[in-house]
């Protein structure tokens, strides 16, 4: 089985890395149902929404400027791909610490157990 798990980690770092760099840039299915009856027009360097649409009444998450906000480094579009590998590595991190505390908590429940076993054969 770690070798299945080292091989999907690998495969997993392949695509963040490298297909990044080809995702599109246009919204994505949320974003563009939530843009329509809009139009994005540039305004002092800027993008605005105008018209009647959901988007208008967006506001930035409070980790918008972060420094992996919208999967980037510090807003380094040439840093797509190490995002998506943070990203990968941040996420089978979790998966880690998840599947240890499941482990622990079943050694304790088999030792509970076996005590629980021990002390009814006295």
């Amino acid at each position: 089985m770690p070798g299945f798990l080292l091989s999907f980690a690998a495969v997993a770092v392949l695509v963040a890395g490298l297909l990044s760099y080809v995702a599109s840039s246009q919204p994505d299915g949320l974003d563009a149902t939530t843009q329509r009856g809009c139009t994005v027009v540039q305004v002092d360097g800027a993008e605005e929404l105008q018209g009647d649409c959901i988007a208008k009444n967006a506001r930035d998450h409070h980790l918008a400027s972060s420094p992996l906000a919208d999967y980037t480094i510090d807003g380094d579009d040439n840093l797509t791909g190490l995002a998506g590998i943070l990203g990968v590595a941040a996420a089978f991190a979790a998966l880690f610490a998840v599947v240890q505390l499941i482990r622990t908590g079943r050694r304790k429940d088999r030792a509970a157990s076996a005590s629980g076993t021990e002390a009814e054969s006295s």
